[in-house]
């Protein structure tokens, strides 16, 4: 399965986000990166938080004015407080947060390594947790006045593929945490809407490791054969792209989800159903 380097990011001439100030962690490349340009070309101002201090700068700077990076290792609690603060300071405020970071580390579970999962749980779960938490302190009143939080949960949160157990049981607590973050903030009136993406297998870095990964572990004959049966799986017969996945975030962005709230939206070609 080969990697474009080429990111296709659609025009939304319905959906304007023109003043939202949105933060996207990962978006130093792939997903992320997706994410982070289709929020920019819907209008809004965009920070790119990253780990990745040689990438991310660049693609803020490919943006155009106004836009800007952070580093930020989503696992740090200290971290996510001075990123957002950051943040906030250069876009003047905070309404959207993409919590897109994540990784994938394939394993069957009878050989399934401790210290890879505890970092898998870090990552995708805690990471998570911890966005939702400074984003609802930066979105809430009297700081703020309301907000969106997008989730990057996964296809794998809703089907049974072998070799990403872990991976699998981290996206599905993803889903419980939107959940439960949107009613928390229901109840206590901050205004933040929150939900989650499921993204199918999309052929970026992570999606071509993952199918070199279960072909080396024995679970399929070859690569090819693994990204066969993943499109078997789906009613649209085709993989992911980014931009899929990034139209999906603009428009759970936009007042036009306005009444959309707590929910996983799948972006997966009907694979999951």
């Amino acid at each position: 399965m080969g990697v474009s380097t080429r990111l296709h990011i659609p025009e939304f001439p319905m959906i304007d986000l023109s003043g939202r100030k949105a933060l996207v962690t990962g978006a130093a490349q792939g997903l992320g990166e997706g994410m982070a340009r289709a929020l920019a070309a819907a209008g809004a101002t965009v920070v790119v938080a990253d780990l990745q201090q040689d990438v991310g700068p660049k693609v803020a700077e490919s943006l155009g004015n106004g836009h800007g990076f952070v580093h930020l290792d989503v696992t740090d609690d200290a971290a996510w407080e001075s990123a957002v603060a950051t943040a906030t300071e250069l876009l003047g405020g905070l309404d959207i947060l993409v919590n897109n970071a994540g990784i994938e580390i394939t394993s069957l579970l009878v050989d399934l390594d401790a210290a890879a999962a505890r970092k898998q749980m870090e990552v995708n779960l805690l990471g998570t947790a911890l966005g939702i938490k400074h984003a609802f302190r930066a979105m809430r009143p009297p700081r703020g006045t309301g907000g969106v939080v997008i989730n990057v949960a996964s296809v794998a949160a809703t089907i049974a593929f072998p070799g990403i157990g872990v991976y699998s049981a981290t996206k599905s607590g993803v889903d419980r945490l939107t959940r439960v973050a949107a009613m928390e903030s229901g109840k206590l009136g901050y205004g933040v809407r929150v939900n989650c993406v499921y993204p199918g297998l999309v052929p970026t870095a992570m999606g071509a490791g993952l199918a070199n990964d279960v072909a080396r572990l024995g679970l399929f004959g070859s690569p090819e054969e693994a990204v066969g049966a993943v499109i078997g799986l789906t009613p649209s017969g085709r993989l992911g792209e980014v931009a899929d996945m990034a139209s999906a975030v603009v428009f759970l962005a936009s007042d036009e989800a306005a009444f959309i709230n707590g929910v996983g939206l799948p972006v997966d070609g009907g694979m999951g159903m």
